[in-house]
């Protein structure tokens, strides 16, 4: 089949490799506009237009869809059906029916589980000891459309959405061109999501990464898993703010009534940390704001904390 492509990020890459290698021809790819990046707010392209760059492949950036130009592009480069892969905009519905067979996207969960815009990240918050990818028919609503196909993966105990992100884009590649061979086969038919266990993720924000030391220590060390690369996780400590890289719970919890965010103890392994429910968590590595990312043995030699201080 004929395709147009609707990606952005460094997730959506492998899919579009996987389809430029399959019996299916992109026909059109579809990106975000180009954006400022680092200190000097250079303008570069997304991760997909790179790709399809090199690959001599058509593309187009449409800053928004109104106007009718872009469903004018879409109607007319022959693409029967339409790919979507972490394109980072929500597809209106005007724009639905002009592929004559319609959009297919790709989610990073098992759907109905973790809907909307940060499944992976959400997954890990979550606790969740396996996740998924999911190919669906879009509709109108948030990743609500019929289910073609879903792939199970298990999550390591180490994984952060850094780690799992790759992994489940890589998975979503294969299990991408299986659903556009089973579409133009015959043999896939879409089924309604079930409403049971429907959850929908909110977007990812800055003020996430502020610890709050009243959740027990293993929703803290969740929240380090799923908030690793962004937005992290830090601590206001002596006046400035001190960023977490490292986290574990403590078994078992040192006893006492101590209140949350206070030092029980300080030392080459770490520093242990009350938190909420009588849990307790060891910092292993952190980083002082204007100071370098050190492993606690390190750290505290430059910064003798002790017994009874306060976090947060």
């Amino acid at each position: 089949m004929k395709l147009a492509y609707f990606g952005t990020p460094d997730f959506a890459v492998p899919t579009l490799n996987a389809l430029v290698e399959s019996r299916h021809e992109v026909v059109l790819v579809v990106s975000k506009p180009d954006r400022p990046v680092g200190r000097h707010n250079v303008m570069a392209a997304p991760p997909v237009i790179d790709v399809a760059r090199r690959l001599e492949l058509p593309t187009v950036q449409p800053k928004g869809f109104k106007g009718g130009d872009f469903e004018k592009s879409l109607a007319g480069c022959g693409a029967e059906i339409a790919v979507v892969v972490a394109y980072g905009k929500l597809i209106p519905e005007t724009l639905l029916g002009v592929p004559p067979r319609g959009f297919v996207n790709l989610h990073p969960s098992l759907l109905p589980r973790h809907r909307g815009p940060s499944p992976i990240q959400w997954t890990l918050v979550c606790g969740d000891r396996s996740t998924g990818v999911t190919t669906m028919q879009l509709d109108k609503g948030m990743d609500t459309g019929p289910i073609l196909l879903q792939e199970r993966l298990d999550i390591d105990v180490l994984d952060t959405a850094e780690t799992l992100s790759p992994r489940l884009a890589g998975l979503g590649a294969r299990l991408m061109v299986a659903t556009l061979d089973a579409l133009e086969d015959g043999t896939v038919e879409p089924r309604p999501q079930p409403e049971d266990g429907a959850n929908v993720t909110p977007m990812l924000r800055r003020n996430f990464a502020k610890i709050d030391w009243t959740m027990p220590s293993r929703q803290l060390v969740n929240r380090l898993r799923g908030f690793t690369p962004w937005p992290g996780l830090y601590t206001k400590f002596r006046g400035g703010r001190l960023k977490i890289f490292g986290l574990e719970e403590v078994h078992p919890a040192p006893p006492g009534q101590q209140e949350v965010g206070v030092v029980l103890d300080a030392g080459p392994a770490g520093i242990v940390v009350r938190c909420g429910r009588g849990t307790a968590a060891l910092i292993t590595e952190m980083q002082r704001e204007g100071r370098r990312r050190l492993p606690a043995d390190a750290f505290l030699i430059g910064e003798r904390v002790s017994r009874g201080e306060v976090f947060g």
